[in-house]
C-alpha cells in the first residue's frame, strides 16, 4: 500500500477546484495496489475490442475450467499495480477481438487506462505493460430483436 503525496496547495483556481490527493490538513489518503489494479481492469474493459484472457500454462489455455477466467470481451482482464508515492506501474493481460489490429487495441487500452487511473486516483501512470495472450474469435451471436 502506498501513500499519495500531493503538491502544496497554491492560490490558483485549478488547484482549488480539485480535491487534494494524499496528505492534506485532515490526514493522509492511501490507495492500495489492489484498488488501482481493479480500477485498471475496469478501465481496460471500457475498450470494446479488449477483454479477459484465459490463463495459460506451458502455452496451453485453460479456457472453460471451473474456477478460472475465460477468454471473453465481457470479463475483466487480469491486472496488477505497483504504486509508489504518486506513481503507478500497471500490468494487464488481455485478449483482443479478431481481426482487430493488436497494436491499435493496445494503444487505445493504454491511453484509456492511464487517463482513467489519473482521473480517479490522482496518480501518475509511469508505465503500462500489456500482454496479449489470446484472440477472441468465437463471439456469441447478437441478440435477436422481435
Amino acid at each position: 500500500m502506498s501513500t499519495v503525496d500531493s503538491p502544496a496547495r497554491t492560490g490558483d483556481s485549478a488547484a482549488a477546484s480539485s480535491p487534494a490527493v494524499g496528505r492534506n490538513e485532515h490526514g493522509v489518503i492511501s490507495i492500495d495496489d489492489r484498488v488501482v489494479a481493479k480500477l485498471a481492469a475496469r478501465a481496460a474493459l471500457d475498450i470494446a475490442d479488449a477483454g479477459s484472457a484465459a490463463p495459460r500454462v506451458l502455452g496451453r489455455s485453460f479456457d472453460g475450467v471451473i474456477g478460472t477466467r475465460d477468454t471473453s470481451l465481457n470479463s475483466l482482464p487480469k491486472a496488477t499495480a505497483d504504486v509508489d508515492n504518486s506513481m503507478a506501474i500497471l500490468g494487464l493481460v488481455i485478449s483482443v477481438r479478431w481481426p482487430m489490429s493488436v497494436p491499435d487495441v493496445c494503444a487505445r487500452v493504454r491511453a484509456h487506462v492511464a487517463d482513467r487511473i489519473t482521473e480517479l486516483t490522482g496518480l501518475t501512470v509511469a508505465e503500462i505493460q500489456i500482454s496479449v495472450t489470446d484472440l477472441v474469435t468465437a463471439l456469441p451471436p447478437s441478440p435477436r430483436v422481435s
